[in-house]
This record gives C-alpha cells, structure tokens and sequence, in this order.
C-alpha cells in the first residue's frame, strides 16, 4: 500500500475482550518509540476509535483532488474510521458485501502519510473483513487479543486458525485483564482465570506478548479520549504496552529480513 511499511492486524474473535483499547495504546507505544504509526478502525458496525482518540463529533476527514481522503490525527497518530464519516448515533445496518465495500475504501482511499506501521483495528470474528484484508493488501503479522477465559480463548484459537489459513503470521499473543486489580486496596484477583495466554501461545507455537490487568484507570482513560500511554507514560501499564510494541516491531523486522511471508488466499 502507497504510504505504509507495515500492517498489523489486531484481532480476537470475540467482542468484549479489550481489543480496540490494546489497539490504540499499542499505536501509541509504537509512536512513543519513534515510529509513524496510523489506526484503522475496521469495525463498521461499532467503531470506537474516534471516542478512544478524542475525536471531538462531527469532525470529518478532509478529500483530496484524487478522489482520497485525508486521515485525521490526533495524539501524533494518524486515523481513519467510519465514525468520521456518519453520525455515531447512526446504526449501520449494511449487508456484507456494503460492509466490504466500507472497509475497502477506507483502507485503499486514505491517503496514509509515511507511516511504519498501520494497526488494523480488527471487528470480532473471523468473515468477511478478514478474509478481503488477507486478500487484497500484504499483511506483517497478526496480534491477537484474549482474555484468560475459556470462553474467550475458544474465540482467540479460531482468530489464529483463520490468520494461518490466508498466510498471516501471528506475532503473539495479548492476555487483557489477566488480574483485577483495585486501586484503593492495592487487592489482586485473577476473575477471568489464570494462564490462558500461556496456554494458547503454547498450543500455536507463538508467544505472549504482555498481559494487562483489569483496572479502572485503563477504561475512564480511553472513554475520555486520551488513553493510558499519552496519559500515564511512565504507568506499569504504559511500560507494558511498550514491552509490547517493541516486541511487534522486532518480529515485523525479523519476518521482513525472512523474505517473503504472505501469500494471497484465491
């Protein structure tokens, strides 16, 4: 793609798991290291990154006189999303191929400036987005977000079946709200269970990325717009998500100096 090195597609399976807020934080870790980092919210139906961002309403992308829009930016990243383009009241009830074609033009019409990384903010499951991302652009790797719970890890394996399917390496594995912990009493509680990232990094030869507790500070930041890594950088959690973003960025080199990875599913 005209304007981007790298894309990393940050999937789960499964709605509820954190993944949009794994998302930006990581973009934001990756710019705080000194890379030129860009946000695609990929989900149609629910966007979410234009709150996460602090994309005041009504706000919209710019269009050029090559029939490209102009992403927006905000905490240094630049963003395209389909909040930027409806009322986000609006509900989007879009067949599959209308879906498809939302997604396409965002990701081939933004006219992305110099960036290393583009993050692909993934909607849950394993259809139609995936498949057309897997298809029509050379994807670097994939993160998958998971909770420690069954349920959630059951997701999490079919969001890594279907990226080894169209050829998509997994870079590793981001085990949110591995432990609640409250902030009055300083008192730990794995809710969701223990060890699930290491179980599935274990079955899918992969690697776990970083594992990030339940706390309050992490939603109100990224419901206000300006989550934890601009917010708290010098946080345990900020620290985490860098550990991360370092992580994503030595694999995406080492997979490049590798030659070729991707092939193109028919």
């Amino acid at each position: 793609m005209d304007g981007v090195k790298h894309i990393v597609a940050v999937a789960s399976g499964k709605g509820g798991v954190g993944k949009s807020t794994v998302t930006v934080n990581l973009a934001l870790a990756l710019s705080a290291l000194g890379y030129r980092v860009g946000v695609l919210d990929a989900d149609i139906y629910g966007p979410s990154q234009a709150q996460m961002l602090g994309v005041e309403e009504g706000v919209r992308p710019q269009a050029t006189g090559d029939n490209k829009f102009l992403p927006l930016e905000a905490h240094g990243l630049q963003a395209m999303s389909m909040a930027f383009m409806v009322n986000t009241r609006e509900a989007m009830v879009w067949r599959g191929p209308m879906v498809v074609g939302a997604f396409q033009q965002m990701l081939t019409q933004t006219q992305w400036d110099n960036l290393d990384f583009l993050l692909i903010d993934m909607p849950p499951g394993t259809g139609d987005i995936q498949l057309t991302l897997a298809q029509k652009v050379p994807v670097s790797g994939a993160v998958i977000v998971t909770t420690p719970q069954d349920i959630a890890l059951l997701d999490a394996r079919k969001g890594i079946e279907m990226f080894r399917k169209v050829n998509v390496p997994v870079l590793g594995v981001v085990e949110n709200m591995s432990l609640y912990h409250c902030e009055n009493c300083g008192h730990e509680a794995a809710i969701f269970g223990t060890g699930g990232g290491d179980l599935i990094a274990e079955e899918y030869q992969t690697t776990v990325l970083g594992r990030l507790p339940l706390t309050l500070s992490i939603r109100e930041l990224a419901d206000s717009g300006k989550p934890s890594v601009v917010s708290e950088p010098d946080s345990s959690i900020s620290q985490t998500f860098a550990e991360i973003a370092r992580q994503v960025a030595q694999s995406v080199s080492a997979s490049e100096s590798d030659g070729p990875t991707i092939s193109f599913s028919e």
